[in-house]
């Protein structure tokens, strides 16, 4: 039977009758580590012992706050004011710092971590506002069902589940209860709410890695989020489109396979990293007539001010009609990364468009893709012709790495530097060593608007 459920309902206990009665060896576990020494000089222990006593409980609360949990239980010695202070803390962090285990069965590991756990929450005394789990060896456990049960009834704001070893740990629908809870982060779950229950109506940051959930429960889930302001994803399944409806999103970061992304009434979000992480062959006919990505991605993005742009996701926004400009410009955008194909046209417009509606940029960063770098091909010269005259005005700094020094890159780094007038520094970076001397060569001698700008270059190695 599990230890929180061993105990006489009708019994009134302290802390001490509850280890008596539930044979509880936590707290003893704290301190079998390493045996302390005797003090040498037992007058200045005592006055140092009057002074820990005699802390104000804020004070004694914020220390608690600092140290891992098997600390903070450890303190319990210093004095009878602190024998018990622990167990009020209100963050409880199960991790590989706060449970340390030797053996190599799994078995004897998930037992122990288990033991744990419920002696914690059954000496708790005081409202619990997060609880992590993520300790590198446990599975998930039926166990945790029961503990976010518990968590559920309380005031708990924060939840973070992390499950590093076995399948899917699939969600309990007790955790849809949790009406305050306000950031939850799950890695390696699965989700498959009631249908009745969707959402969290306090939720103000979610990230999810690692997990696996129907087209319509995500649909359902971030459009019932209305406080959601930070939302990341990583490495999921079950869903392929991305339909992001949420009027006070601020912070969005994603990476996956995805086949699409809207957004809607996200007139608030500031904050993009994006990476589609495989090179989906995406037919050019299909969309004739119609408004490209690169169009629909922006235009309930009006107050982006930092966006990364990752993996393939270019070549997703080169779908389709590619604007010399955006129809609204992106006037608070202040910061760009792209990661990009030189030897594709369509990628090198979509990331022209981009500058020319960016007239605010102060720092751009761009990323070359090593593997498709090396084709050989004749690609027109879109930096020259009738773009030539597009200048960055607030352009300061510019980073350009992973580049062969291929024709095509040499031209996108000569068109920065003619048209930057207040450049201070370009920091190239190539992906060999062995085309160093002559990009070197190349790049000193490239016209520079700005008499400030250096040009940096760092060796690959």
């Amino acid at each position: 039977m599990n230890l929180l459920c061993n105990l006489n309902p009708d019994k009134q206990m302290g802390p001490k009758e509850l280890i008596s009665a539930t044979g509880l060896s936590f707290v003893n576990y704290c301190f079998s580590q390493k045996p302390r020494e005797p003090p040498k000089v037992p007058c200045e222990v005592e006055m140092e012992v009057d002074r820990i006593s005699n802390l104000p409980g804020h004070i004694m609360d914020k220390i608690l706050s600092q140290l891992s949990l098997r600390d903070a239980v450890r303190t319990s010695v210093l004095c009878s004011k602190w024998r018990y202070r622990w167990n009020t803390i209100p963050d409880l962090v199960f991790d590989n710092q706060s449970v340390l285990v030797s053996s190599q069965e799994q078995i004897s590991i998930k037992t122990k971590i288990v033991n744990v756990v419920d002696q914690v929450l059954l000496l708790h005394a005081g409202p619990i506002h997060k609880f992590k789990l993520s300790h590198r060896d446990l599975q998930g456990v039926n166990d945790i069902d029961r503990w976010i049960l518990y968590l559920s009834r309380g005031s708990l704001a924060e939840l973070v589940l992390e499950i590093w070893k076995g399948h899917r740990y699939k969600l309990p629908s007790s955790v849809y209860s949790c009406g305050k809870l306000i950031h939850l982060e799950l890695f390696n779950c699965l989700l498959k709410p009631p249908t009745t229950v969707y959402g969290f109506r306090s939720l103000k940051s979610l990230d999810l890695q690692h997990i696996t959930m129907d087209q319509d429960v995500f649909e359902h889930l971030i459009s019932r989020c209305p406080l959601l302001e930070r939302l990341t994803l990583m490495n999921f399944d079950g869903f392929s489109v991305l339909d992001i409806y949420a009027p006070n999103l601020q912070f969005f970061d994603i990476g996956g396979v995805f086949d699409d992304v809207n957004f809607g009434n996200t007139f608030r979000l500031a904050i993009v990293s994006i990476g589609l992480y495989v090179n989906v062959g995406y037919d050019q006919s299909m969309t004739l007539g119609k408004t490209g990505n690169l169009i629909k991605f922006f235009t309930q993005l009006p107050s982006i001010q930092r966006l990364e742009i990752q993996s393939y996701f270019l070549k997703y926004l080169a779908v389709g009609k590619i604007p010399g400009k955006l129809p609204v410009p992106c006037m608070e955008l202040n910061y760009l990364s792209i990661r990009i194909n030189f030897n594709d046209l369509d990628e090198s417009l979509a990331a022209l468009c981009l500058l020319r509606s960016s007239p605010n940029l102060h720092e751009l960063e761009i990323l070359a893709r090593p593997e498709e770098q090396t084709v050989v091909g004749r690609v027109a010269n879109i930096w020259e012709e009738d773009y030539y005259n597009c200048p960055f005005n607030q352009l300061r700094l510019v980073k350009v790495v992973g580049i062969f020094g291929v024709r095509c890159e040499l031209d996108f780094i000569n068109f920065l530097l003619a048209n930057s007038p207040v450049l201070e520094r370009m920091t190239v970076k190539p992906a060999s060593n062995e085309i160093g001397w002559e990009l070197l060569k190349e790049l000193v001698r490239f016209r520079r608007a700005s008499v400030r700008a250096e040009i940096i270059y760092l060796d690959p190695s």
